[in-house]
């Protein structure tokens, strides 16, 4: 299944579709848990506690139905840790942080960031996964669409480091993760490795948040609670099944689908976030990512080698 050209391209776009979401979640969660925008331990707190749950419904998974693949070599396991540190602690640190300080449309444009360097690094790590004419495509059209989507709301041309500069750092995290994802995934099952990564990550959050947390900074509620959940349910399956793509796919290649998540966030946020609506903004977005994605596929060539990628040592 994950070597089938069209199930890897629905399961990609379906992998931007949940974590398009969580935009909308996020933002109703906010607003139903009391967080203050400027809270950063508050945010840091909620997001491991999202991870965590995340984490621990994959390790469950794996629990009840193959208890064997809980279990990682010990030459993985400071490798295992490093990475959960970077993947969820170091990269939604400078996200939620970040995403605070910044409007909706710097937000999304600088959040894709990563993609441009996920793409730069896999040309230089990868012999295969070379930069081309249709991944260039890709990326202009994937700007376009996240800024058509975004157009109207307000931007401010000014650098901020704890703003601006914690998107970016976010960004190149989330490229370098990418790459590691893809080589960890060689050794350790997918599953697993998401799941201990998630679980490592989330409680180095909460080891940080938690005993500098203000009293009432989060207050609890059924439907918060509901909400809680719905976004550790899209961390888990996403981040599950899209390790399992980068597994056996080329990382710049399928790291172009990325830009259908926050033009899916526009949309759902339009969709379910009252005052957001739709317009022709959007649909002119997501016509442009589509032209993205499908000069990255003409004449069959995305996911046409799925053989072992070899490092470029040269």
């Amino acid at each position: 299944m994950f070597q089938n050209k069209w199930a890897i391209i629905g399961m990609a776009i379906f992998c931007s579709i949940l974590w398009g979401s969580a935009f909308p979640v996020l933002k109703v969660s906010y607003i139903e848990l009391h967080l203050a925008a400027n809270d950063t331990m508050a945010q840091i707190v909620f997001a491991g506690l999202r991870f965590l749950l995340a984490g621990l419904i994959l390790l469950l998974f794996l629990f009840f139905t193959n208890r064997s693949q809980l279990l990682v070599k010990r030459s993985h396991i400071l490798i295992l840790v490093l990475f959960g540190i970077i993947q969820t602690a170091v990269q939604y640190f400078f996200f939620y942080n970040g995403l605070s300080k910044v409007s909706g449309m710097q937000g999304a444009i600088l959040s894709s960031s990563g993609t441009f360097l996920a793409v730069i690094l896999a040309h230089f790590y990868y012999r295969d996964d070379r930069m081309n004419w249709k991944k260039a495509v890709g990326m202009i059209t994937g700007v376009a669409g996240i800024i058509a989507a975004n157009w109207g709301q307000e931007i401010q041309f000014h650098f901020e480091w704890s703003g601006e500069g914690f998107m970016i750092l976010s960004g190149l995290t989330s490229a370098v993760t990418t790459i590691m994802t893809k080589e960890l995934a060689a050794d350790i099952r997918p599953i697993t490795l998401t799941g201990w990564q998630l679980t490592i990550g989330s409680s180095v959050l909460l080891l940080i948040g938690v005993p500098q947390l203000s009293e009432q900074s989060i207050t609890f509620t059924p439907f918060g609670l509901g909400l809680l959940v719905y976004a550790a349910l899209i961390s888990s399956v996403a981040f599950a099944l899209w390790t399992n793509i980068l597994k056996y796919n080329k990382a710049g290649e399928m790291s172009i689908y990325s830009f259908l998540t926050p033009v899916f966030g526009t949309i759902l946020s339009a969709i379910f976030i009252p005052g957001e609506s739709f317009n022709l903004f959007i649909l002119a977005a997501v016509s442009l990512v589509a032209v993205g994605i499908l000069a990255i596929n003409y004449q069959g060539q995305l996911l046409s080698s799925v053989k072992p990628l070899r490092r470029n040592v040269g």
